[in-house]
């Protein structure tokens, strides 16, 4: 494998080699692909890192019922299978997936493990930002009984101007404008990794495409970004705009610029599973996908195969460096591990699912 490129200082560990397509990439032999902190090396396991994140949806028991002990066991499972990255925030359980992982080890990392977190910043004062920001952080380290983040997150999503925040005020609190964190929260990131508190800093790609398409050509960049990777290409409850989600565009522009991609909600929250996990109304976007995917289904029934691993499985042959899953056990755990053992999918095989869904996206 080439050496890993760094990007602004920040080592990109075991990125693919030019050329090498994502769809042929071995997943049980290549490490995830993740910007990181300076210096980092996710290879430093017993076995070898695979390509997924455990994310902290599951961990904050949002993804149906789970308890705090069978999520600290998932977390040592997940670490024991080649998982090397966590992928945490406050919003997730209101800090209980980050609670979990300060009692999984009770602020003594494995080597070779790295943790993410967030700040849904939304629109503050101007004056306010960065004691916003900083307390955040603070909260979320406390939490996690460890002294730095690898990599800090914007969890609300960048959008254009004013109008966007107006026209959804029930999702205002979750809108930061583009001249906002291009004046005054890029500045504070940048400002957060000089100080050594966080290793790098990423953007959430699901809010405006347009936007984080232009945030992600300037300089400076992310680290990572954060994108939708699911066969409806859809963030189902979390799209907050007119017009399509365009996730395949964001990837593009993010590799095109050396920014690392994690996918996240392959299983669109439950949509691209048999049943979804909890109840819901039945004018929800998440209940409206799941219709959506019924001849992914039953293709998938055809096949044999579980739905949700076959959603993996694409999600993993998407041009992502690693896929943020949102397991709340043991046992959603070993299936996702399986479906990344198992490796992506063929080009035939993503064109056969592609067919069984009516996709509303711009790829």
């Amino acid at each position: 494998m080439n050496s890993a490129p760094v990007f602004r200082g920040v080592t990109l560990v075991g990125l693919r080699p030019p050329g090498v397509p994502p769809r042929k990439r071995q997943h049980t032999t290549q490490p995830a692909e993740v910007p990181l902190i300076k210096g980092g090396n996710l290879s430093r396991q017993s076995r070898p890192p695979l390509t997924l994140t455990l994310g902290g949806g599951g961990l904050g028991m949002l993804w149906g019922p789970t308890t705090f002990d069978e999520c600290v066991a998932t977390v040592h499972d997940a670490v024991a299978a080649g998982i090397n990255l966590l992928d945490l925030a406050p919003r997730y359980g209101d800090g209980k997936a980050e609670e979990v992982v300060g009692e999984t080890f009770g602020g003594r990392l494995p080597s070779g493990l790295r943790v993410t977190s967030k700040c849904n910043l939304g629109e503050q004062p101007l004056a306010e930002i960065e004691g916003i920001l900083r307390r955040s952080i603070e909260g979320s380290l406390k939490r996690l009984r460890l002294s730095r983040l690898d990599l800090f997150f914007l969890h609300s999503n960048v959008v254009p101007d004013a109008s966007h925040i107006a026209g959804r005020p029930d999702a205002a609190a979750r809108m930061t404008l583009y001249a906002t964190f291009v004046d005054h929260v890029r500045p504070v990131f940048e400002k957060l990794v000089g100080e050594g508190i966080i290793g790098a800093w990423g953007l959430t790609g699901i809010g405006h495409p347009d936007t984080i398409v232009k945030l992600l050509g300037e300089r400076p960049a992310p680290a990572a970004v954060q994108c939708i990777a699911n066969l409806l290409d859809s963030p189902g409850g979390l799209k907050f705009f007119d017009g399509p989600a365009k996730p395949r565009a964001v990837m593009a522009v993010a590799r095109a610029n050396g920014v690392g991609i994690m996918g996240i909600r392959a299983v669109q929250a439950g949509a691209l599973t048999a049943a979804i996990d909890r109840r819901l109304p039945p004018d929800h976007p998440e209940v409206q996908d799941y219709n959506r995917a019924a001849g992914f289904r039953s293709l998938a029934a055809e096949l044999g195969d579980d739905p949700a691993v076959l959603a993996h499985r694409y999600a993993l042959s998407l041009d992502v460096d690693t896929l943020v899953l949102g397991v709340k056990n043991r046992q959603e755990l070993a299936t996702c591990v399986a479906a990344a053992e198992t490796g992506p999918l063929s080009t035939e095989e993503m064109a056969k699912i592609d067919r069984t869904v009516a996709s509303a996206s711009d790829r």
